[in-house]
């Protein structure tokens, strides 16, 4: 979704996306599909979102559109990335692919800029399987992706006839049908998340060396992807790897999350990326916990009193 998103836009060798470095490399890799290039922004350390304050620092005459992502489920800060991208003439892409039913200031995410991508991988709120999702008000940029996705044939066309190059980027029917079923109670699936994010907060409030997640902001909703949190401010990569090894060796599931692209070894060109300071500070003390619907109250107690135990200053009360 994101490839097509940005090869409907006619972006290509040479242009730059701004785009974030702390989330999940396919969002790069989509950019460097068409021989772009991603041009990495800071983050802002509350949300871990696009920083907009960082973003027209990073824009060049080169520079075609800004890849906001809704990192974790939690809505970025659309109304001033849409400020500076209509001023600037910059398409804006919105990857959604963690953020099904967030909203920002009462608008779905994903449907707020020029495109909206959409991921149904198992780990996600609903899975296909898997697959994904582009949304679009522009009847052009639909008709497009539609003939990109199968092989460059647009509706108008004859029966094997291709007005241009595309993938094999088709959505089966069986996977449709999957994830057409819980679409029918996506917002069950929603409020179960948030209950099971809240129980967590709760329990883990109590412990001074953790950075938890941020509560919505007002009239934002967000779309309980997965639960991270981060050691505090005075902690490392060292520290943080050693509570996840603890997890692991009590049979608690957990991993870093994300591991900034710019530092990545498909990623060396861009390794000296300016400006990245608040990603590679807080990247290196996230811990994703457990997160998925059925957790139970007993199971998240376990979380809680296993991480406080391991914790740098032995669950250091708030």
């Amino acid at each position: 979704g994101l490839h097509l998103a940005i090869r409907a836009l006619g972006i290509g060798e040479g242009d730059e996306v701004l785009a974030p470095s702390f989330t999940f490399i396919a969002a790069a890799n989509a950019i460097r599909y068409e021989r772009a290039n991603p041009v990495f922004v800071d983050i802002e350390p509350r949300w871990l979102n696009l920083d907009p304050a960082r973003i027209e620092e990073r824009i060049t005459p080169r520079t075609r559109a800004i890849l906001a992502v809704h990192t974790f489920g939690v809505p970025a800060k659309m109304d001033a990335i849409l400020e500076i991208a209509r001023r600037r003439g910059l398409f804006v892409i919105e990857d959604a692919c963690e953020a099904i039913g967030a909203e920002f200031q009462g608008a779905k995410a994903g449907a707020l800029g020029d495109l909206g991508v959409f991921g149904f991988y198992p780990n996600k709120q609903i899975t296909t399987g898997e697959g994904g999702m582009v949304v679009t008000a522009d009847r052009r940029l639909a008709d497009r992706i539609r003939a990109l996705r199968n092989q460059g044939r647009y509706e108008t066309d004859a029966w094997l006839q291709h007005s241009e190059l595309g993938y094999n980027y088709r959505l089966s029917e069986i996977h449709c049908a999957l994830g057409l079923g819980q679409m029918l109670r996506i917002e069950a699936i929603l409020r179960r998340r948030e209950a099971v994010a809240e129980e967590y907060t709760r329990r883990l409030g109590r412990f001074a060396d953790l950075v938890l997640p941020a509560s919505p902001a007002p009239g934002g909703r967000i779309s309980w992807f997965v639960y991270v949190l981060r050691l505090s401010p005075d902690c490392g990569e060292p520290e943080r790897d050693a509570v996840l090894r603890g997890l692991h060796d009590a049979g608690i599931g957990c991993g870093r999350y994300f591991a900034p692209i710019h530092l990545q070894p498909a990623y060396t060109a861009w390794r000296d990326s300016p400006g990245l300071f608040v990603t590679e500070s807080e990247a290196c003390r996230t811990i994703a916990l457990p997160f998925f619907n059925a957790l139970t109250s007993a199971e998240i107690e376990e979380v809680a009193e296993t991480l406080g135990r391991l914790l740098p200053h032995r669950g250091r009360l708030a």
